[in-house]
Formats: C-alpha cells, structure tokens, sequence
C-alpha cells in the first residue's frame, strides 16, 4: 500500500487562497458486495488564481481508482500519489472533476463501516468522516475550510432505509436521494444505511428521527419518550441562548454499531454509539451522561457545524464549547440538575491528568502543522480543561455578556468558517472586560493551577493567605467561592454552611483576605467548582475533612474534596491507602451516584491496580469489598437502585474469591435484588474467568443464550481473560497479528487480556508489547493504533522495566503519531504510578 500523505496546514492555506469549492454531487452504491462499494464524485469549483497552470491536488483513498475526467478531458488514474489525485495546469475559472473509485468498508470505525448483526444477521453501514476520513468514502478537497453545498444519491439493498444530513427520498429500486446541504466541511457529510428501526416525530415543524439496529428496537422504544422529550427540551433551550435558528431541515440521531467516539456532531444526523440504547439497567447517571450527550452534540450544530473552524488547531474551541454547553443545557433544560457533579467527579481529572503530562498542550495550540497532530489534540485538554476554562470565563464575564459574544459570534460567521482571533474579537465586542487578556493567561499556557490556602486568627478576626503560583507563564484570572463550613452541633459528623466568599484571585500569585469571627472548622477553595484547579487544605480543615467529609451538604462540594485528595494521592501528597479508609468511613453515607461511581473507579482502576504493591493489593480489595458490602445493606429496601447496582458492580470487581459471585450467576440474582441482566452476567463471567473458576464450556453457553454484540465482546473479554498459556496466546495473536478483530472486538479482547492477579504468566507478554503495537499500529492505522496504546498497554506491570522497554521503544521504534502520544501519556502516569508506590 502507497504511503498517505496529512494535509499540513500551509498547504490548506495555499489551497484554500487558490480554490472556491461550489458544490459535490456524490453517489455511493452498497450492493456491491461485502468488501467494496463505489463512490462517483463530481465536484465543482473555482479556480481563483489569475494566472494560468496552476497545480493542486484532490484527496482520494481508493481500493480501485476506475476513471477520472477534468473539464472533460480524462486524467489518468496511475498519477494517484497515496492519497492524493495531482491536478496540474488548472486555468482560472469554473471547473468540473469527475472520479469514479471502488473503495473499501472499515471495520474500524473510520471512513465507511460495515457491520454485520451477529443477533439476526442485518447488516448495516455507516459513516465516521472526522478528521480526514471523508476521502476513505468519496473523493473531496479534504479540509474545514474549502465548505460546499452536497447532493448525495445512495443506491442500498431494497429492505434498507438510507439516512444522511438532509431528509431523503426514496425514488425506487434501493436508490435513495438526500436533501441537498446547506454550506458544510467535508468531514460533516453523514450516511447511515441498513434496515434501521426507527421512532419518528415532529417538533416546531421539523423531522425528528431516533434511529438503531433491529435487534435493540425493543429498548430503544422503551426508552424513545425520554430521549424525544431530552432533545425537544434542550431544542427548544438553544433557541432561547441561540438568535440564529437551527441551521438544517431535520434531526435525526442515529444509535450506530461499533462507534468510536461518543457522538459526532454530523448536521441533521447525529451519530451515537448505540451502547447508549440501554440493553440492561443503568443507575440514573448513566442515563444523565446520555442526555448530556445529546445536548452537547446539539450544541456543534451552531458551534462546529454551522460556523466551522479554520482550521484544525480550534478543534478545541468546537469541544470546549459544546461539553460546557452540554452539561449546562442539560442541568437547565431536563430533570437531571446536578450535572456539573458528574463533570467534577469524571470529565475534569481527564483534564487535571491530562494536563500533567508531557504530551499537554495549550488549550487552543499554536503548532498544530498537520493532520496528523490535530487527532492528537482530541483529548482532556480540549474537551474537560477547555469546557472548564469556559466555564470561569462565564464567572468572569456573566452568562449575559458571554452570550452576547456567543451570537455575534454565530452572526457574523454563519455557514463559513472562523478562529480563535474570530472568536475572542465577538466576545471582547459584548464587554468592557478584558478578553483578550483572559485568553492569553487561559488559552496560551500549560499546567494546572494550585489552590492553597494559609489561616491564622488573631484579635477576634481570622484571615487567609491564598497562595497560587501560576502553572506557566502569565499567571491566570480566577473567579472562585470559598466555602466556609462549622461543625454541626446538633449532628455528630454534619457540617453547617456559612455565608461563602466570593473573591477574584490576584494574578501575582497570592491573595488575602480577613473577616470577623473565630476560622471556620473548613474552607473549601473553589467551592462550587467555578475555576479549573488543583486545591489543598490547610491542617485543620484536613482534620475536618477525615471525620465529616459526608456531612458537606452539596454534592457539588463533595465532588471538589474527592478531587482535591485524589490528586493528593496522584501528587504524593497522600498515602493510597489513606484515599481507601476515607472511602471506607464516608462512601456508605454518601447519596450521590456520581460521586459513588467516581470513587470507586478511582479506588479499583488506579489505587488497587497501580498505586499500591502487589502485597498491599488482597488487603486493598479486601477494604473495597467491605465498602461494596456496606452498600449492598444499605440498599435492602429497594429505595436506592442505582446506588444498589453501583455497589453490586464493583463488588463482582474486587472480587478476591469466587465462590459469592459464582452462586450470584448460578441463581441469576443478587439476594435481595438485583436480577442479572446480560451486562452483569458478562461482568461475573469476566471475573471468574480472571479467578480461573470457569472455562470455555460456560463462556459458549453464555454466548449462545446471548449471541448479540455485546455477547460476542463479552466472550472475546472472558476468553482472554482465562488464566492459562493458550487462551493469552490465542487472544495475543488476535490482537497483533490476524487482524480480523473489529475495533470492538479488539478492545474487549485487550481489556480481558492484562490482570494483576496473573502478573507471573503475563510477564513474557510485556516485553512482546512494544514491538507487536508498533507493528500493528503502522498496519491498521490510527484507530487500532489509539486502542492498541489505551485498552492493550499492560497497565498493571509498574515496574522500572516496563518503563525502560517503553522509554527505548520511543527513542527507536519509531511508533506512529496515534500511538507515540498514548506510550508517551502511559509511561508517564507509569511513571508517577512507581513515584506513588515508593512514597507511600
């Protein structure tokens, strides 16, 4: 295969300067069989040099480049250069380009997908174009900037319904027709063809349309009113913030196999990964978390879709807007009111550990050379600390002005592009406040921020010293609360609010300030979770804090604490197994799912897992399986299910002995309640096989009671997770060497594969890592490779060996960019993993 060449940004610019792109007329035939489907592109444009013989290129990745005719006159197909069609000699003007290509299906969720329904057997296929995979589909001027008008006509088997951006219409024969676009990037076209089963309504005159496989029709009409009333509610709130109207003729969200991402902001067809047409029950955070998805993808159709970046550089300016958006909209506009709970407690630490590492990055970068650095931008910079920067910045600015600036913004550029400079310049023309001076200090700079505050009292007053030495360069505006609490006299571990302060922080680094009074028992910096920084705790507010932390009345203010000794214990500040026993005294009192959840992923995924030794681990899981006990009491009376599932989850997780788990699978229950549902029994199954209390007779007897999807992921999990030197040798050759696993199936495969309780077997396998994901990484491309880095990277060997094999793998194998920056990012917290455990 010829090597593909990424778009640099000089040459986008340049091509930009040199072409006006009008239209695409694109036709797509998926009856062509399992492995092809043709593609036939015609573009229009206009050359817009004024002088002749002008050069430029098209991009196009072909499994068979048939024809191709300019003006006409035809080019010969043999001058394709990797990816790239060369058009030479160009006169200035109009021009027409016709390619007509056979291209191939992905099975890794890039470019078009095929995905065949182990359930029934339908197949379906969709579109994942985001970042440069739009020339894996149909032949284009592939960059953000060069926007166009798109006419789509789709030839699909007779039993299938083909969606795309704009509504469609089925002309007979299989031969569907979309609507054509208004002004979109390449990257936003969007297909989605099968036999879908679909909920259709209507809503202030507009198509709306939830679409998902055949085999999850029955739950998504279970939950279809909840999921229509969350996107007519937060429809309806983005036209009280938006003056613009929305932009395109219909919303249709699509529930999709084998997603990569999340969601993708695709115009008048979202895309979601269909794990969120929930199969078997969810606690109520989960079901937040989904409609925070659905807002924030609404979000991208003004902010990304409608105005578009430049280039790719403000890829963090499309996701900080609509994460912030997201939780926002959702807290306002639908029953689930404490999202910015959950964004402390799990979006916000992939911002603080992002930003931490080698591999961070100004939230708008400035050297973001080609397409190939831009994907790595996609990452906690751009979406958690981003949306947090956003959110000081309406504490700074006041939502008033910031949405002002926001539709000025939207005004000005709509369906065109903008940048950074756009965007600050519409802010700055709604306030008086400097906004150009905030976004130097936020957007321009690295690191984290620390809160830490001094008191001392004298005299009837007490007064503090908040000292913040800025993380890099000039030091940053914050608008935060503190919080003051006492101890409550009337409950033996409560705590009473005072009255909070409210202050801005001197950007020289230290801020003080006095009142009345004896100190508060706790001042909490950053109450409320307004500015995007790490906080520490003065000594007795530390002392408080052991004994009445679930006496805090908010939860809000809970998720900061759990930050702050999280990152203690990241930071080497606070002992492991400290984090545990505040776990174990406070967790059982506590009400909030997301903040339950959080806790105890932190507990099992990095404290039990890395940051404690291999001897101090039965103990560790011993405290975590007391903790889960607890909660499981608690919850007898049925008035707590999510906190009840939570708790059963993680107790099957830190399960040291099979014998309660493996009645819970043999009876089908938990006593008391839950009933296994597929998830859990996968789950139980996954446990016992890491335990070595089942085998490869009752994973197929599970597989044949649930042959779906996600039973076929749980069974390549339960596979890999078995104990023994055959199943670790057939799962390794799956994942490095046969290339026939999806991506799905690749992560199940990766995430059973490396246990801590099997450190001795898996030994060998270490040392074959670094090699094997290089090669790999350079033969499936970018998709397997970020898997490859992520789910197959042997999270658990924190040891210095492990860490020189990884530091010599960057200096001489040359991995490609998606998996050199996951390496570098998974030494690095191997790295502070082996800091943790010799500081403890």
């Amino acid at each position: 295969m010829a090597c593909m060449s990424v778009l640099t940004r000089d040459e986008a610019q340049n091509r930009a300067q040199l072409l006006d792109v009008h239209r695409y007329a694109i036709e797509l035939d998926l009856t062509t069989g399992d492995d092809t489907f043709d593609s036939r592109t015609l573009i229009r444009f206009t050359v817009l040099a004024d002088q002749d013989d002008t050069d430029t290129f098209v991009e196009v990745k072909p499994a068979e480049l048939r024809s191709v005719t300019l003006d006409g006159h035809p080019l010969d197909p043999q001058t394709l250069d990797g990816n790239r069609l060369p058009l030479k000699d160009l006169t200035p003007g109009e021009h027409e380009l016709h390619i007509d290509a056979a291209m191939h299906y992905s099975r890794t969720g890039e470019g078009m997908h095929r995905f065949t329904d182990p359930a029934d057997g339908e197949t379906y296929t969709y579109t994942q174009l985001f970042l440069d995979d739009v020339q894996r589909v149909f032949a284009a001027f592939d960059q953000p900037d060069l926007k166009a008008a798109f006419d789509l006509t789709v030839t699909a088997p007779h039993t299938w319904t083909v969606l795309a951006n704009g509504t469609t219409e089925h002309l007979g024969d299989g031969r569907w027709k979309a609507a054509t676009t208004p002004l979109i990037s390449t990257y936003l076209v969007a297909v989605a063809a099968g036999p879908w089963h679909s909920v259709r309504t209507e809503h202030r005159g507009l198509p709306f349309g939830l679409h998902c496989r055949r085999s999850l029709a029955p739950h998504l009409d279970a939950d279809a009113e909840e999921l229509l009333d969350i996107t007519r509610a937060c429809f309806d709130r983005y036209h009280e913030k938006f003056t613009q109207p929305y932009p395109f003729d219909s919303y249709d969200q699509a529930f999709v196999p084998e997603f990569n991402a999340g969601a993708m902001e695709n115009p008048g067809l979202v895309t979601f990964r269909d794990e969120f047409v929930f199969r078997s029950a969810v606690t109520d955070t989960q079901r937040q978390t989904r409609a925070m998805v659905i807002a924030h993808e609404m979000a991208h159709m003004w902010f990304g879709d409608l105005v578009t970046l430049t280039w790719w550089d403000d890829i963090w300016l499309n996701e900080s807007f609509a994460e912030y958006m997201g939780y926002q909209t959702t807290a306002e506009a639908t029953r689930f009111t404490d999202t910015w709970t959950d964004f402390g407690v799990t979006r916000k630490p992939w911002g603080y550990d992002a930003d931490q590492r080698p591999s961070t990055h100004p939230v708008a970068p400035e050297d973001v050379q080609d397409t190939a650095s831009a994907l790595l931008n996609f990452d906690g910079i751009s979406y958690a600390k981003g949306a947090s920067a956003l959110r000081q910045l309406v504490a700074w600015l006041g939502e008033e002005d910031f949405l002002a600036g926001i539709n000025t913004h939207i005004d000005r550029h709509k369906f065109a592009n903008a940048t950074l400079t756009d965007f600050i310049d519409s802010l700055a023309s709604a306030t008086d406040r400097d906004v150009h001076a905030w976004a130097n200090a936020w957007l321009t700079t690295t690191g984290v921020d620390t809160l830490t505050p001094e008191l001392h009292t004298d005299n009837g007053h007490w007064h503090l010293t908040l000292r913040t030495p800025p993380a890099a360069g000039p030091g940053r505006p914050h608008r935060i609360t503190l919080g003051l609490y006492d101890h409550d006299p009337h409950t033996p571990h409560g705590l009473t609010p005072r009255t909070p302060l409210e202050t801005d922080l001197s950007t020289t680094g230290t801020t003080t300030l006095s009142a009345p009074g004896p100190r508060p028992a706790l001042l909490v910096p950053n109450d409320g979770d307004l500015t995007y920084a790490k906080i520490r705790f003065d000594d007795e507010s530390a002392r408080t804090l052991h004994t009445r932390l679930s006496g805090l009345p908010d939860p809000l203010t809970r998720a900061v604490v759990w930050n702050a000794l999280r990152d203690a214990v990241r930071d080497g500040d606070l002992a492991p197994t400290t984090y545990l026993d505040t776990a174990r005294t406070h967790l059982p009192h506590e009400t909030d799912l997301a903040l339950v959840g959080g806790v105890l992923a932190f507990a099992t995924t990095h404290i039990t897992d890395r940051y404690i030794t291999p001897d101090e681990r039965p103990a560790a899981l011993a405290t975590l399986t007391e903790l889960c006990r607890d909660l499981i009491r608690r919850t007898e009376d049925g008035d707590h299910p999510g906190l009840r599932l939570i708790a059963v989850r993680h107790r099957i997780d830190t399960a040291a002995h099979p014998h309660t788990i493996a009645a819970w699978l043999a009876e089908g229950t938990v006593p008391g309640g839950p009933e296994l549902d597929p998830e859990l029994r996968w789950r139980i199954l996954t446990r016992l096989a890491v335990l070595d209390a089942t085998d490869e007779t009752a994973i197929a007897a599970e597989l044949a009671d649930d042959p779906s999807a996600t039973g076929q992921e749980g069974a390549a999990r339960c596979r890999a997770a078995l104990p023994h030197e055959d199943a670790k040798a057939r799962a390794w050759d799956a994942l490095f060497h046969t290339d026939a696993l999806s991506n799905y199936l690749f992560t199940a495969t990766a995430q059973g594969f490396w246990q801590p309780e099997q450190a001795d077997l898996l030994r060998p396998y270490v040392a074959r890592y670094y090699k094997d994901a290089v090669t790999l990484a350079a033969r499936r491309g970018p998709a397997i490779a970020e898997a490859a880095g992520h789910w197959a990277f042997p999270v658990h060997a924190v040891d210095p060996e492990t860490l020189r094999l990884g530091q010599k793998c960057l200096r001489k194998a040359d991995p490609i960019p998606a998996l050199r920056r996951k390496l570098v990012d998974q030494l690095d917290d191997l790295a502070r993993a082996l800091r943790v455990q010799q500081q403890a």
